[in-house]
């Protein structure tokens, strides 16, 4: 009982304190996300990736959110030939 109040308490305690950063939270998500991204496509944007061979098994799952990501980064169409988003 006391370990349920305990854990209910410290929850509160948690949201309470992230409310007011919780903008700030998914920017900063966003950003990394964004940066990860970069990284992943930046072999076929013509910047040389170092972890190229590692990355190149996440394509299938990133794919979908190609189109998002560079419109996010200000390009309007797709700047690969092999990714056909827009």
């Amino acid at each position: 009982m006391i370990a349920s109040k305990l854990r209910e308490f410290v929850k509160f305690y948690d949201e309470v304190l992230s409310m007011p950063h919780r903008q700030e939270i998914a920017r900063e998500l966003r950003n990394e996300d964004d940066f990860f991204l970069l990284l992943l496509y930046s072999e076929m944007i013509g910047i040389p990736n170092p972890v190229y061979y590692y990355t190149l098994e996440l394509y299938p799952y990133i794919i979908e959110r190609f189109h998002d990501w560079h419109l996010r980064m200000g390009m309007e169409k797709s700047p690969m030939s092999g990714i056909r988003c827009c």
